[in-house]
């Protein structure tokens, strides 16, 4: 124990004096804080829709998106009611356009957003400068031309056209009762912590190999396996690694966290489906993430044993990349549906229940037993996939020369025995 707690102090010590980590974490935590908080002194209200203190005064006409956008139309079928235009386009100033030709021209100078040349009853050519991805205006305009040919049908052959929408239109008021999970509302935060955990993985994995590749390269692990245990030598490695990838990556998504918490009511809520996450979601993330970190670092820094300079990791660690992808791509698509089989086998797999587990505790059924039944399994995985990455370590780090297959060192383990 004293030399595995020597091992942890000193990595623990290269994690938290080494200054791009340090600064990596307070930009990203800084960054990731004031994102959320600038609904606070910038006026955000044409994306929240609530205003802002930023913004200042609602005046007028012009709403609390400040000044109106011009939109211009010129109406050759004599069908276009400006006051319905007005209530359907909020944020617009409309004018009639002389001509076509003057309309192009005010678009094409940027004088006005767009404009729209109405030629028939249910015809109309649309002008825009720049058409952005989340430009509207057609749409909208769309179901204008069929409420003005609606008004003018009805008008014609004597009908009431509020009595007929009325029909149509009726209300109707449904109240849900959801009696266990909202699958639909709890997807989006399980797929953005399905990936901040393989982010988890996948990162401080590579640096745990890294590290072990660099003793071996400079040889200071001769002197190391010498004087300490490879127990003591890779848990201690492993154990700072999650250690420091949870005090990152813990500060970065509290920092988050927190800051929408704070300003929710400034986005108006409309980031609850990524950022307002159930505290029992979050207890069953940190447990389960933190034991398949744990279970696949072991992994890592076996890998990381297995050859003698960091441009062969890659190649070491190419079949564990193969199986971590699997698992994240069968995670995220099997999250339309937790309650399926396919779900519940992977939530019991120590290489996949890190992710579908508390996906399962999000969105779907579970039982109490079959979380404690599943982070069992986990934990023994952990604590035997951590005993054989020991002896992989220890029979690879005293090794030099082409990289190590996998294959030819459980062989030779098995040897051993």
């Amino acid at each position: 124990m004293r030399r595995f707690l020597i091992v942890l102090k000193y990595e623990l010590k290269e994690y938290f004096t080494n200054k791009v980590f340090m600064g990596l974490t307070a930009v990203l935590v800084i960054l990731g804080a004031a994102a959320l908080f600038l609904p606070r002194f910038v006026d955000m209200s044409d994306f929240t829709g609530v205003q802002s203190a930023a913004g200042g005064e609602e005046s007028g006409d012009e709403g609390a998106g400040g000044e109106k956008s011009l939109l211009l139309y010129v109406d050759q079928a004599g069908v276009v009611r400006a006051e319905t235009l007005d209530g359907m386009f909020p944020g617009a100033d409309w004018q009639e356009a002389a001509d076509v030709d003057s309309l192009r021209a005010a678009v094409e100078a940027q004088e006005a957003e767009a404009g729209f040349v109405v030629t028939g009853a249910a015809e109309y050519e649309y002008y825009v400068y720049n058409k952005a991805m989340t430009d509207t205006n057609t749409a909208v305009f769309d179901q204008a031309m069929k409420l003005f040919y609606r008004m003018d049908y009805c008008r014609t052959h004597g009908l009431d056209l509020e009595e007929i929408a009325s029909m149509y239109d009726v209300p109707v008021t449904v109240t849900e009762q959801i009696l266990n999970k909202d699958s639909g509302s709890n997807y989006w935060y399980c797929y953005v912590l399905v990936i901040v955990v393989f982010m988890l993985i996948v990162y401080y994995g590579q640096m745990i190999a890294v590290s072990v590749t660099n003793e071996k390269s400079n040889r200071a692990i001769e002197v190391l396996v010498t004087s300490t245990s490879s127990n003591s030598l890779l848990f201690g490695k492993v154990i700072a690694g999650a250690i420091g990838g949870v005090f990152q990556m813990g500060l970065i998504l509290g920092a988050i966290l927190l800051s929408y918490q704070v300003n929710r009511q400034q986005w108006g809520g409309m980031l609850d489906m990524f950022l307002h996450i159930p505290g029992d979601v979050l207890l069953s993330f940190a447990f389960f993430g933190l034991g398949g970190y744990l279970f696949y670092a072991f992994l890592y820094g076996a890998m990381g044993a297995l050859v003698s300079k960091t441009e062969d990791i890659s190649k070491s660690v190419s079949g564990l990349m193969v199986v971590i992808m699997v698992v994240y791509f069968f995670s995220l698509m099997q999250l339309m549906n937790v309650d399926g089989p396919v779900i519940k086998v992977l939530s019991f797999l120590p290489i996949s229940s890190y992710s579908t587990m508390f996906a399962r505790v999000a969105m779907g059924s579970v039982e109490a037993w079959e979380i404690v039944v599943s982070f069992l399994i986990l934990a023994v995985s952990i604590i035997g996939t951590g005993m054989l990455g020991a002896k992989l370590y220890r029979m690879g780090t005293l090794r030099y020369g082409n990289p190590i297959k996998i294959g030819t060192a459980l062989k030779s383990l098995r040897g051993n025995d």
